[in-house]
C-alpha cells in the first residue's frame, strides 16, 4: 500500500514533477512531467520510467543505456529527441521531448469513435514523414563518421507520434533491441530465439518474425504495413499473438480491398514492392520508398501540408488533448512545488522576497530625496543597503550589485531634483 501511495500523482521524481500518466506497457510507465530551473524557466517532458524488474536486470540496463545514447545523437524533425537518461529511486528512466498530441494508434481510435474518416492525403503525409525519419536514422553517423547502424525494429502506430501542429515523429529507436538483450539472459531455452522477436508481430517483416537478423529493410516493410492499413482502413493481420506471428512469417499480403483510390495501380505497385517477402526485392532503403511515394502523391494530386493536417487535428481534438492536460499541469503546480534545477542562486530565500526589500529601499530613498528638496541646506540622503542574509556566494553578489545600483540611482535622482 505504501508503494501504491508513492505512485500517486502528482509526485516528484528527481528533478521532474510527474503530473499525468499517459501510458504503460511491458517495459515502462510513461508520464507527462514538468521540469523547472531556478530562474523560472519550465518545460514539459515525457518520462519513461522503466519497470523495477527490468531496471534491476544488468543485461537489459546495459543495452538500454547503449541504445539510448545512440538515439540521443539523432537530431531530426521526424524523430523524438532523447534528452536525458538516468536512474532515480532505483529505476532507470529516459526523458524525451514532449509531443503535444497523441500516437497514431490513439488518433485512429479517436477518429473511429467520433465517426470521422482520415482524409487520404493525410494518411499519405503520415507515411511519408515516417519514411523521412527512418531514412535519417538509418543513415546517421557518429562524431567519428562511422554509421551508427540504427534500425528501429518496432515501427508500429504506437511509436508514431503526431502533434497538434501536424508534426509526425518516431520514438523508441533501439528499445526492441534492449528488450532482446534482456530476453537472452533468461533461463528458458527458447530465449535466444525470442530475443529476435521482440516487437509487435502485426508489423514484423517475415525475416524478423522468423528470428533472423534484421536490417533497415525490416523497417521499410513495417512502413509498408502502415501504408496498407491507412489506405484500407483496417488491420492487415488479425488474431492472437501466435496467429499474427505465423501470418507475419508467411507474409501473404492481399491487394487493397477497396479500389477507389486515384491512380490505384501506382499505389498498389508501391505496396507490392514494400511488402514483398524476399527483402532482396524490397525497396533497398526508406529513401527509395519515399521517392516512389512522393511521385505517387504528385501524380494522384494528393498534396497535404503539415499546416493543413494540424488544422484538421485542432478542429477535432484541441479541447480534448490540450485543455485536459493543461488543467492537470496547473493542479500539479498548485499541489506540489517542483524540484528546482540549481543555477547558483540562493535557494534558502525566495528571490521575490529579496526583490521586495530592494524595492522598499528604493521607495524610502526616493521619499527622503523629496523631503530634503523642500529643506534649505539639506544634504544628500544616505543610501541604505539590504540587510545581509545567509546565501550562496553567487546569490549574495547578485543582490549586492542590485543594492549598489539602486543607491546610485537615488543619488542621481537627488541631484536632478536639486537642479
Amino acid at each position: 500500500m505504501a508503494d501504491a501511495a508513492n505512485r500517486e500523482l502528482p509526485r516528484n521524481f528527481g528533478k521532474y514533477l510527474l503530473f499525468d500518466r499517459i501510458g504503460a506497457g511491458g517495459m515502462a510507465e510513461i508520464y507527462l512531467a514538468r521540469v523547472q530551473d531556478e530562474l523560472g524557466g519550465a518545460r514539459r517532458m515525457v518520462i519513461k520510467e522503466i519497470l523495477p524488474q527490468l531496471s534491476a536486470d544488468e543485461g537489459f540496463a546495459a543495452m538500454l543505456i547503449a541504445e539510448a545514447k545512440l538515439a540521443a545523437q539523432l537530431r531530426h524533425a521526424n524523430v523524438v529527441q532523447v534528452v536525458d537518461l538516468g536512474r532515480e529511486e532505483g529505476r532507470l528512466y529516459i526523458a524525451m521531448e514532449y509531443v503535444e498530441g497523441f500516437d497514431l494508434n490513439a488518433l485512429l481510435r479517436r477518429l473511429s469513435k467520433n465517426r470521422i474518416g482520415l482524409p487520404f492525403e493525410f494518411a499519405l503525409l503520415i507515411v511519408r514523414e515516417v519514411l523521412a525519419g527512418l531514412d535519417y536514422a538509418h543513415r546517421a553517423k557518429g562524431a567519428d563518421g562511422i554509421p551508427l547502424g540504427i534500425v528501429h525494429r518496432d515501427l508500429s502506430p504506437s511509436n508514431v507520434l503526431i502533434s497538434m501542429e501536424g508534426e509526425v515523429k518516431l520514438c523508441d529507436f533501439g528499445i526492441a533491441r534492449a528488450l532482446g538483450a534482456q530476453a537472452e539472459t533468461g533461463a528458458d531455452a527458447s530465449a535466444p530465439r525470442r530475443s529476435h522477436l521482440i516487437g509487435k508481430s502485426a508489423y514484423m517483416s517475415p525475416e524478423h518474425a522468423r528470428g533472423e537478423t534484421v536490417d533497415s529493410r525490416a523497417d521499410v516493410f513495417a512502413a509498408g504495413i502502415l501504408l496498407w492499413e491507412l489506405s484500407a482502413g483496417r488491420r492487415l493481420y488479425k488474431g492472437n499473438e501466435e496467429q499474427m506471428l505465423a501470418m507475419a512469417q508467411a507474409a501473404e499480403v492481399p491487394k487493397l480491398p477497396n479500389t477507389n483510390f486515384p491512380c490505384q495501380e501506382d499505389l498498389q505497385a508501391i505496396l507490392d514492392k514494400a511488402l514483398t517477402k524476399d527483402r532482396a526485392h524490397r525497396y533497398a532503403s526508406a529513401a527509395e520508398m519515399m521517392k516512389a511515394l512522393d511521385a505517387y502523391i504528385v501524380k494522384a494530386k494528393q498534396f497535404a501540408s503539415q499546416l493543413k493536417f494540424g488544422s484538421f487535428l485542432v478542429d477535432h481534438f484541441a479541447d480534448e488533448v490540450i485543455g485536459v492536460r493543461g488543467e492537470r499541469e496547473i493542479t500539479a503546480q498548485q499541489s506540489i512545488r517542483p524540484p528546482v534545477v540549481s543555477t547558483g542562486l540562493t535557494a534558502s530565500e525566495p528571490a521575490t522576497a529579496q526583490l521586495s526589500e530592494a524595492v522598499a529601499v528604493t521607495e524610502a530613498v526616493t521619499e527622503e530625496v523629496a523631503h530634503s528638496k523642500s529643506r534649505p541646506g539639506s544634504q544628500p540622503p544616505k543610501t541604505r543597503s539590504i540587510p545581509a542574509k545567509p546565501a550562496s556566494t553567487g546569490g549574495s553578489l547578485g543582490w549586492l550589485w542590485i543594492t549598489l545600483i539602486l543607491g546610485a540611482s537615488a543619488l542621481v535622482g537627488y541631484f536632478l531634483l536639486g537642479r
